[in-house]
């Protein structure tokens, strides 16, 4: 059946809402988690620079650290540091592909990984497992901020893992369809259901793309 309401564990820009706007979708929106910048030290040279997130990346020009090279993870976060002048060597999708192009390619560099407190444990893992010299440094702080929902819908969108694990405090999933950026996110949501959808590339703009081919082909 085709969707005719859906949440968002995530306030989207209007731009974005825009596209569920324009397919007669419409959309409740709370924000499943909050994200908070914490002081660290930027006074540092940075040779290699390992960056999952757009929260990470704009931590590290917010802060003016000097970085040489750039791995980065996703297209969007691959853009907004070249276009703040920093020079992204390589792009993956997902963390766990950048992580073994470092260690096919760089293994006996020294790397710098920016990230959250809850960061995922795959790339740092692989890494270390390979003997690959890596300094963790927090640069922001995620909080769940979990709400009880009330209503009915045809779909979830979620963005991240602490994003299902907040929603999931305080609700749960029956026969909604679960729209997910990526699959770090749906290996999130595999206990609690198999009505899952992924992008082909994870990017917010690609989620609500596919939110709405699936209600058109239903």
């Amino acid at each position: 059946m085709p969707i005719k309401s859906i949440l968002s564990t995530k306030t989207l820009h209007k731009d974005y809402k825009a596209l569920l706007t324009k397919a007669n979708i419409p959309v409740t929106e709370y924000n499943a988690i909050t994200i908070d910048y914490v002081d660290f030290d930027s006074e540092m040279i940075v040779e290699n620079a390992i960056i999952t997130s757009q929260n990470a990346a704009k931590a590290v020009i917010d802060n003016k650290v000097v970085i040489r090279n750039c791995f980065c993870v996703g297209e969007k976060t691959m853009a907004f540091l070249e276009e703040h002048g920093q020079n992204v060597s390589k792009m993956k999708l997902y963390a766990v592909d950048l992580a073994n192009y470092i260690v096919k390619y760089h293994k006996n560099d020294m790397f710098t990984f920016f990230c959250g407190n809850l960061r995922q444990d795959a790339l740092p893992d692989a890494l270390q497992k390979n003997n690959i010299d890596l300094k963790e440094i927090i640069v922001y702080k995620t909080t769940p901020t979990p709400q009880k929902i009330e209503g009915e819908f045809d779909a979830i969108l979620f963005y991240s893992p602490s994003g299902v694990a907040s929603y999931l405090s305080e609700n749960s999933i029956t026969n909604q369809v679960a729209f997910c950026i990526g699959t770090t996110t749906a290996s999130a949501l595999q206990e609690h259901t198999k009505n899952i959808v992924i992008p082909s590339s994870p990017t917010i703009e690609n989620l609500l793309q596919s939110v709405v081919k699936y209600s058109k082909k239903s």
